[in-house]
């Protein structure tokens, strides 16, 4: 089992970037595939980005790969999320999750395949 816990957001202006951490509790954390997924109020809660265990694969949705990046620290069992040029449509609470169901070599686009959550951390762009 694995305790997750999101930092980081804030109150940005429009082209402003933050950077979000998830910080993992429990063991084995190479051994779970990550992932950022977002909901804004109003909506469903949508994928933002994946990275296996290992940290060598990422994908991130087609809304903000020319702006976000992932990446994971092993050693530190930290992953975050790089977000540059921020836009309105970017604001949202913000969720990591992890899953080892599958193994760790696997990209998890959908949160169904998700078995662990955070609470989540607010990002608001302001215009």
């Amino acid at each position: 089992q694995v305790q997750l816990v999101e930092s980081g957001g804030g109150l940005v202006q429009v082209g402003d970037s933050l950077r979000l951490s998830c910080a993992a509790s429990g063991r084995s954390f190479s051994s779970y595939t990550l992932g950022w997924f977002r909901q804004a109020p109003g909506k469903d809660r949508e994928f933002v980005a994946s990275i296996t265990g290992s940290g060598r694969r990422s994908y991130l949705a087609t809304s903000v790969k020319e702006r976000f990046v992932t990446s994971r620290n092993n050693a530190e069992n930290t992953v975050s999320l790089q977000m540059d040029n921020l836009k309105p449509e970017d604001t949202a609470t913000y969720y990591c999750a992890a899953t080892s169901r599958y193994g760790a070599d696997f990209l998890h686009l959908s949160q169904k395949d998700y078995e662990y959550w955070g609470q989540g951390t607010q990002v608001t762009v302001s215009s």
